[in-house]
Formats: C-alpha cells, sequence, structure tokens
C-alpha cells in the first residue's frame, strides 16, 4: 500500500530535486488509452507479444482467452507473467492488498500512477510477506525491496517511477527478475467498480 507523510495508507511520491520529468508521449498516450478501457500491450524493448499467460478457457471466446480479466493486467518478465489486479485510482492504491490472508503464486497488484516520481510503500495492515519492484515509465525496474508484514518501515524507489508491482515475496528471485528488467503489461478491460471512478 502507498503512504502519505502523516496519514496512514496514502501516497508519499516526492518530487525529484531535478523537477518534473518529461514523459514520452507515446508511451502516456498508451497508459490513458488502457486506463481508459482499451484492452492495450504496453511492452518493453525487445518484448514479445504478452498472449503468453493466457489459458485455455471453456466456455470463453478465444478473444477473451487472449485477455487479462477486468480490472487486471498480465506483466511479462520473458517467459514468466504475474497476473496482477490493476489499482490505478488514488482509493485502490491507499487500500493495496491490505487484510489480505493469502496472495496465490503468479498473482500481484501493479500499482499504476499519472506521473514519474519517487515513490514509497509501507506495510501496515499487510499481513503477506511480499516483494514490491517499481518501474519507470519504459516499464524497466528501477528496483525491488522486500516488504515484511505489518510494519510501518518505508519502502522508496531509488529513483523516479510510474509503476509498482507487489507479488508473493521471493517471486522475482524465483523468475531471475533483476534491477534492469524489463517488463511488457497488457491491461484487461478497466471496469469502474461499484461508488468508485
Amino acid at each position: 500500500m502507498i503512504k502519505r507523510e502523516g496519514h496512514e495508507h496514502k501516497c508519499a511520491s516526492r518530487a525529484t530535486p531535478e523537477g518534473p520529468i518529461a514523459i514520452p508521449v507515446a508511451i502516456l498516450a498508451g497508459l490513458l488509452l488502457a486506463a481508459a478501457c482499451a484492452c492495450t500491450p504496453i511492452h518493453g524493448a525487445g518484448m514479445a507479444s504478452s498472449s503468453a499467460g493466457a489459458a485455455d478457457v471453456e466456455g470463453f471466446s478465444a478473444d477473451q482467452q487472449r485477455r487479462p480479466p477486468a480490472n487486471h493486467a498480465w506483466v511479462i518478465f520473458g517467459t514468466d507473467t504475474v497476473v496482477a489486479e490493476v489499482a490505478r485510482t488514488q482509493e485502490d492504491r491507499e487500500q493495496g492488498l491490505m487484510y489480505r490472508q493469502e496472495l496465490p503464486a503468479g498473482t500481484g497488484m501493479l500499482f499504476v500512477f499519472d506521473d514519474m516520481e519517487v515513490r514509497s510503500f509501507w506495510m501496515e495492515n499487510t499481513y503477506v510477506p511480499l516483494d514490491i519492484a517499481f518501474m519507470d515509465a519504459s516499464l524497466t525496474v528501477v528496483n525491488i525491496d522486500h516488504m515484511a508484514p505489518l510494519t510501518t518501515d518505508n519502502h522508496d524507489s531509488a529513483g523516479p517511477a510510474m509503476f509498482a508491482l507487489e507479488v508473493p515475496e521471493g517471486w522475482f528471485a524465483a523468475h531471475g527478475v533483476k534491477r534492469g528488467a524489463r517488463a511488457a503489461v497488457e491491461f484487461g478491460v478497466q471496469l469502474k467498480k461499484p461508488g468508485g471512478a
């Protein structure tokens, strides 16, 4: 979950000393389109199509099987895929994975921000040990940190980040994902939640 100074469960993004960061127009346009409901792949350099990870499911059309579930995304590192819930609103990001009793292998949460800033997360009211990968606008991993349950230590990105991916502890190490790795992301349809944006 993200934190704001002085308030629990809020965002603590801080501006960089260098000032605003220019985000390539093509990347920003792709993010806005994906968040607006399109099932738009965002690929890191050299990444294959993100249809990897789709399973054959009876009762669903071939097209439906090639998409992540609604309000989810596939985050793909080479041949390994995380099926991630998407936290794209302030409310979703503040809630994060709090109060979950488990987080199955191969799943996680992708936090999507509107800009590049240093991000800060903590683990208050979060019961599952997690690893977090902070990624920049090109989906390159800036750094990975381990987060112990029920702690309020700050876990900061090592530089400006636009995405953060939380997964069960040990997933990144088990799949060889390190700083400098590049991901591809394919978003499912992003539906409005009842009472939310």
